[in-house]
């Protein structure tokens, strides 16, 4: 009897709790990755400045070179350009990647030099050309009005102008006579230009006579080149 008490309280006993098993280790942690470049658009031949950063990241590349995990370079692209950040995080996760646009435009063209303006003298020059005469003739030839018909247009455009008219001769004749004939040669292109619309107050005349020749030697081509009228811009 007392034996059979003792095997009973026996199998009453409390069974071992065994210990529960260990959490699992946490997954590995993706890795992220931004870029972006400023200014986002620039002229060919300025720089940009990328920035990038990542987090989580072993290994790093920019456009396939390896670099830090954040940072940040300047670039001067000669063409517009995607700008790709990758990063690889611990093995089994995914790539992360991040691509910023830098757009790259052709610079304006250089303004247009400022267009020089003639002066008065370059204008009188090209406009307003000597007439020349027959010997002991003060009679406007036929292309002696053309050419001051021309002049004549400039001289009315230019108000403020005061044009010298110098009759010139030859070496022939006396001098009291030449001073006369260049004076009426003077007279006669004062004439014309004024039928021709020219303000009489921007005309003056003179003779020079025979005094002041272009040329000094005796022969026909000479002469001629010396029975002229003579025109020049008064300052």
């Amino acid at each position: 009897m007392t034996l059979l008490l003792a095997v009973a309280v026996s199998g009453c006993g409390k069974k071992k709790v065994e210990p529960p098993p260990p959490p699992p280790p946490p997954p590995p942690k993706a890795a992220t990755a931004t870029i972006s470049v400023s200014p986002s658009s620039i002229q060919r031949g300025q720089s940009a400045t990328l920035t990038w950063s990542t987090e989580n990241a072993k290994t790093v590349t920019l456009q396939g070179a390896t670099v830090a995990a954040s940072g940040s370079q300047t670039v001067s692209p000669t063409q517009s350009t995607d700008y790709r950040v990758a990063a690889q995080g611990d093995a089994g996760t995914p790539e992360a990647s991040s691509t910023a646009r830098l757009t790259v435009t052709e610079p304006p063209p250089p303004p247009p030099p400022p267009v020089r303006q003639p002066s008065d003298d370059e204008i009188f020059g090209q406009n307003v050309k000597d007439i020349f005469f027959d010997f002991d003739k003060y009679i406007l030839r036929s292309e002696s009005q053309t050419t001051l018909s021309r002049a004549a247009v400039t001289i009315s455009q230019h108000p403020n102008w005061v044009v010298l008219i110098e009759g010139n001769c030859d070496e022939r004749g006396s001098t009291e006579y030449n001073i006369g004939l260049g004076a009426n040669r003077a007279t006669a292109a004062r004439d014309f230009l004024v039928k021709a619309g020219v303000n009489p107050n921007q005309l003056k005349t003179h003779s020079n006579g025979k005094e002041k020749p272009v040329c000094s030697e005796s022969t026909e081509d000479c002469w001629q080149r010396n029975r002229n009228d003579h025109f020049s811009l008064q300052h």
